[in-house]
């Protein structure tokens, strides 16, 4: 199962956090945080992205795995039952759908756009227990999820008939009453 989801830059910054295992509090949330940062930063790129050790918030015997991209490290936290090359896996059809829905992902994507950043993992891990890794259906329950925002959004700035006849009414009213005071002035 996976305990907990991070991704941070490379001066400890969280850009995405998500527990699914419970920690008590943000103190401690924070304090996970700071652990698991610390072990995996201090790791020179050439080592491998694994690493078991204990995070007294998790229990003993968690695993760490890895990837560092660029500016942005993203960990997975597991126990001991997940295959570490599924989880390498994961994380890279992950960076792949954050790359095809931003198109080249950069730190800045994931902070101002939290939302879909979200929903994309939510589409490939649920509870802690991973959902899909395809990336062609993820990226079809993206751009889905997609048009239904483009269709709410037109449908809540689109006139009703109602409303339209209603401005259409009180327009007449106005311009009525406007011409009907230009015929009572005399210049």
């Amino acid at each position: 199962m996976i305990k907990g989801i991070l991704i941070v830059n490379n001066y400890g910054k969280p850009r995405l956090v998500k527990f699914y295992q419970d920690v008590a509090n943000e103190d401690e949330q924070q304090n996970v945080i700071r652990k698991v940062f610390q072990q995996v930063a201090q790791r020179p790129d050439s080592f491998c992205n694994y690493l078991e050790g204990s995070i007294p918030e998790w229990g003993e015997k968690t695993k760490i795995i890895y990837r560092h991209y660029a500016t942005l490290y993203f960990i997975f936290a597991v126990d001991q039952q997940e295959s570490d090359l599924g989880i390498l896996d994961l994380i890279q059809v992950f960076v792949e759908a954050l790359d095809k829905c931003f198109e080249n992902v950069c730190e800045l994507d994931l902070i101002f756009h939290s939302d879909r950043v979200n929903y994309i993992l939510d589409e490939i891990v649920m509870a802690g227990m991973v959902l899909e890794t395809n990336i062609n259906h993820i990226l079809q329950a993206v751009n889905e999820q997609a048009k239904m925002h483009t269709t709410s959004i037109e449908t809540l700035r689109a006139p009703t008939s109602a409303q339209v006849s209603s401005a259409a009414s009180q327009a007449t009213d106005i311009g009525g009453k406007f011409l009907a005071s230009l015929t009572n002035n005399k210049y």
